[in-house]
C-alpha cells in the first residue's frame, strides 16, 4: 500500500476526470495539467485524441473517479486479514472475499459486479474505509485510456473521507449544485438545500468551500461566508491524495503485467552472472559513445554560435540603429513593428487587427459593452462567455500569434511574445 502522503515529484502530471457515460472516444474529459503538482498550467475539456500525452519517464497519468462514481463504507476487518504481502501471493483474493462477505449485505449490487480498494496503509485494529465503484465501468475506463497511448499511473477519487472530516463542499453549476461531505462513517453527494446540509450533522462547524459558479448559492443556503476553489485546485489537491483505487483486479492489468516482466528481466540483466560480459560490453560501448557525444556536442556547439552570430549581422546590416544585440529574433520583430507602424501598414499589434481577429472567432452575440487598447493589450469588458466559448476562441487565435484570458468580466487579448 502507499504511504498516508504521496511523495510529490518534480513531473507533469494529466490529471484526467473520468466521465459516466460513454467512455468512447468521442466523449469529452475534464483535464488538468500540471508541470509540478501544485499549480495548474493548463485546464480545459477535450476528445480523448486531443488530450496532452506526458512522457512515461518524466510524467504520469492519474484518473479521478467523481464522488457520485463512488460509494464508502467502513468494515471492521478480521485479525490477520491484512498481512505485508497484501496485494501478493494470493493474499488479495482473501482480502477480497472477507470484503464480499462484510459489504454483501449493504450494497444493492452483486458484489462480482463491484471494485473495492481499501484506504491507504490500513489499521489492523480500527474500521477500515472501503470505496466502491462499479467494475466494468471503471475497467474500461483505464483501458480507454490506455489504447489511447495515456496509460493509468494511479486512480484517485475526487474526494475522500479524510479530507471530508472538517470540510464540506458544494460542487456543480447555480441550477444543479451539490453538497458533498461525510459524517456518521458515510460519504453523501447531495442536492444543495437546508434540509441536506442538517443531515449533515454539525454543518456550522465546518469549513465550507465552493467552486465559483455555486459560491454565491452556497453563502446564501449557509447564509455566512465560504472559502473559494477552483475545480482545477481541487483536482490537484485529489491528485496529491495517498488513495490509489487500482487495487485487487486492476492491479493485474496487462500494463501491470509488462512492467513486471520487464523489471524482472532488468534485474536479471543487472546482477546475473551469466550477464556479466555483456554488462562489461554495455559500459565500454558507453564509454565510447560518451566520448563521441561530448566531440558531437563541442561541433554543434561551434555551428549554433556561428549561426547566432548569422544572425546578428543579418540584423545590425539591416537595422543599423540597432547596436546591442541580445535576442536577435525579438529585437528583428520589433524594428519590423516599428516600420510597419511608421508606415502605416496593418500589424498584429493593432487594435484593429486583433478586434477583427476576435470577431471572426466569438459568437455572434458576443457585443463588449466598452473596449480598452494599450501597449499591443485589448481589454473587452461586459462579454458574457462561458468557459467552453472561450476555450474555442483561443484555440482559434493561438495560431495568429495572440493569448487570450479572462479577468474578472474582462476578456484580455495579447499579442504573443515578441511580437
Amino acid at each position: 500500500m502507499t504511504a498516508d502522503t504521496h511523495p510529490p515529484a518534480p513531473m507533469t502530471t494529466l490529471i484526467v476526470t473520468l466521465p459516466a457515460e460513454p467512455l468512447d472516444a468521442a466523449a469529452l474529459y475534464d483535464y488538468v495539467l500540471t508541470r509540478d503538482g501544485s499549480t495548474v498550467a493548463e485546464q480545459s475539456r477535450a476528445p480523448l485524441a486531443l488530450l496532452p500525452l506526458v512522457g512515461k519517464a518524466d510524467g504520469e497519468v492519474v484518473a479521478l473517479v467523481t464522488a457520485q462514481r463512488l460509494s464508502w463504507h467502513q468494515v471492521q476487518l478480521p485479525k490477520g486479514t491484512l498481512g505485508r504481502r497484501l496485494f501478493q501471493d494470493g493474499g488479495a483474493l482473501r482480502v477480497r472475499a472477507v470484503l464480499d462477505g462484510l459489504l454483501e449485505d449493504r450494497l444493492l449490487d452483486d458484489t462480482e459486479q463491484l471494485h473495492f480498494a481499501l484506504e491507504p496503509q490500513p489499521p489492523t485494529d480500527a474500521p477500515v474505509w472501503v470505496a466502491v465503484c462499479e467494475r466494468a465501468w471503471l475497467r474500461s475506463a483505464v483501458q480507454v485510456l490506455e489504447q489511447s497511448g495515456r496509460a493509468v499511473n494511479r486512480i484517485v477519487p475526487e474526494f475522500t473521507p479524510q479530507a471530508l472530516a472538517d470540510t464540506l463542499y458544494v460542487t456543480g453549476e447555480a441550477d444543479a449544485a451539490y453538497l458533498v461531505g461525510a459524517a456518521q462513517g458515510s460519504v453523501a453527494v447531495l442536492p444543495l438545500s437546508r434540509d441536506a446540509i442538517a443531515l449533515r450533522g454539525g454543518a456550522q462547524e465546518k469549513n465550507v468551500v465552493a467552486e465559483p459558479a455555486v459560491v454565491a448559492l452556497a453563502e446564501q443556503v449557509f447564509q455566512r461566508s465560504v472559502t473559494l476553489q477552483q475545480s482545477a485546485q481541487r483536482q490537484l489537491q485529489a491528485a496529491q491524495s495517498a488513495w490509489d483505487l487500482a487495487q485487487f483486479d486492476l492491479v493485474t492489468s496487462q500494463s501491470a503485467r509488462t512492467w513486471k516482466r520487464w523489471s524482472v528481466g532488468a534485474r536479471s540483466l543487472l546482477s546475473a552472472p551469466r550477464w556479466r560480459a555483456a554488462r562489461l560490453a554495455v559500459l565500454a560501448l558507453l564509454a565510447i559513445n560518451l566520448v563521441g557525444l561530448n566531440t558531437w556536442a563541442w561541433k554543434e556547439k561551434s555551428l549554433l554560435n556561428s549561426q547566432r552570430q548569422a544572425i546578428a549581422a543579418v540584423l545590425t546590416t539591416t537595422f543599423p540603429q540597432v547596436r546591442v544585440v541580445v535576442d536577435a529574433p525579438v529585437q528583428m520583430a520589433r524594428e519590423v513593428a516599428t516600420l510597419q507602424q511608421a508606415s502605416g501598414a496593418p500589424s498584429g499589434r493593432d487594435l484593429e487587427s486583433m478586434l477583427g481577429a476576435f470577431g471572426a472567432a466569438a459568437p455572434v452575440a458576443a457585443v463588449p459593452n466598452a473596449i480598452e487598447y494599450a501597449a499591443g493589450e485589448v481589454r473587452l469588458k461586459g462579454l458574457t462567455l462561458n468557459a467552453e466559448q472561450i476555450n474555442a476562441i483561443s484555440f482559434q487565435l493561438k495560431p495568429q500569434g495572440y493569448a487570450v484570458n479572462v479577468e474578472a468580466d474582462n476578456v484580455v487579448i495579447k499579442q504573443g511574445a515578441g511580437l
